[in-house]
This record gives structure tokens, C-alpha cells and sequence, in this order.
């Protein structure tokens, strides 16, 4: 699948941070900015993204239009690092959290109760020790052609390293992006979870989805 006039993958580059930490957080609720449900950009930044760029950057590929970041793949074939580096960043960003909470809207300090009372309970199933993406992109930048030039890409980074397989997690509901998509490029569900967060916020229910593909088969391409 070729990608339209104007658009790119590439790898990250250092260049690349500032922009994947603002699309971050401009897509964070359910594709729209994040801020309604958690005020605190800087966090929610750096939870999701700090490890892939700064820890493990030659993992990861950026979707480019003309020149700007419309998307990314954050990647990581080192599994044991990242939950190393994750228990101590979740610890620093705890302390952070805690001590900006008093100056919170009630709509963040919601958010940090259900990370601490049940995200960790609505966690899909995931295969350890394997590589593993997540992948974002923005509105105006949604499409088939541009998530399967970045996964494509990393597949082919996985296979050059002598990995087998790969996994994801996304959030999913019907009228967005449902599981489908993925199993387009070859991936299969292994299992979702409802995130209970996101009830009374959202018309339908939403899923953490997790999907797994091989690295040994040949290649599946949108459409096919």
C-alpha cells in the first residue's frame, strides 16, 4: 500500500520529541485533546511517551506531511528495560502528581483515583517478553495507508533484530478504530478490556484491546 502525495515515514529523530508529546496529548481522550479529563500535560507526556524517546528512540517511526508530524509508532523490543525504567518513572510521576494535586480540577483528581483504583484491574492480557507499539495519529491524518506504512516499518526493524513477534494496545470502540483494522495487517485479538473510566463520558463502550501478530509468516497487507 502506497502512501498518498506529501505523506512519509521515517525514524524518530531527536528533533521529533516536542511534537510526539503534543499529538500526545492532543489525541488523549478518545482522539480529541486530553485536558477535559486530565489537566496536567507534562504527566500524561511523560507517561506515555518518555520512555520510547528518550530510552529506546531507534524503536520508533513518525507518519510526516509535508514537513509536520501527523503521527507516530513508539516501539520497544526490550521489554525487561521498559518495566525498570516504568516503576521508577511511575514513582516520580506519583510524587509529582501528589504534590501539584490540591491545585487539580475535580475532573483530574477523578482521573488519578481510577488510575489508582482500577486501571491496573483493566489491563488486557499481553504476551511477555515480546516486542510491543503504540500508535497514534491525528484526525486530518487517519487512515489505513498511514498506520500500515509505520507498522510496516517497524515489522521490518523487528525482523532485522531477529524478533518473532510483536504485540499492541490501543484503545478501540466501534464508531473510532475497532479491532478489525488490525487484523487487516495480520494482527489477532487476544483480549479487551472495558476501560470504566471513560463511562458517562462516552456514547459506547471503550476498550483497551490487545493484538498480537507473527513475524515469522508472510507479510499481510491492508486490503488483502
Amino acid at each position: 500500500m502506497s502512501l498518498p502525495a506529501g505523506l512519509k515515514v521515517r525514524n524518530y529523530e531527536l528533533r521529533d520529541r516536542a511534537a510526539i508529546r503534543h499529538l500526545c496529548c492532543e489525541t488523549g481522550f478518545l482522539g480529541n485533546p486530553i485536558d477535559p479529563v486530565f489537566e496536567d500535560r507534562e504527566l500524561f507526556a511523560d507517561y506515555l511517551t518518555a520512555y520510547y524517546t528518550d530510552v529506546e528512540p531507534e524503536a520508533s517511526f513518525v507518519l510526516e506531511q509535508d514537513g509536520v508530524v501527523k503521527g507516530y509508532l513508539l516501539g520497544s523490543r526490550r521489554p525487561l528495560r521498559q518495566q525498570w525504567y516504568g516503576f521508577f518513572q511511575n514513582l516520580r510521576l506519583f510524587a509529582m502528581g501528589m504534590l501539584r494535586y490540591r491545585g487539580y480540577r475535580g475532573e483530574t483528581r477523578d482521573f488519578i483515583h481510577w488510575i489508582l483504583r482500577n486501571s491496573w484491574r483493566e489491563v488486557p492480557a499481553a504476551p511477555r517478553r515480546t516486542a510491543h507499539f503504540h500508535i497514534n495519529l491525528l484526525p486530518e491524518a487517519k487512515g489505513l495507508a498511514g498506520s500500515h506504512g509505520m507498522l510496516k516499518a517497524y515489522c521490518e526493524f523487528l525482523r532485522a533484530h531477529g524478533e518473532k513477534a510483536v504485540f499492541g494496545q490501543m484503545v478501540t470502540f466501534e464508531s473510532r478504530r475497532g479491532a478489525k483494522v488490525f487484523e487487516r495487517f495480520g494482527f489477532q485479538v487476544v483480549e479487551k478490556r472495558e476501560i470504566t473510566k471513560y463511562r458517562g463520558k462516552h456514547p459506547e463502550p471503550v476498550y483497551l484491546t490487545t493484538v498480537v501478530k507473527s513475524l515469522t509468516e508472510p507479510e499481510v497487507l491492508a486490503g488483502s
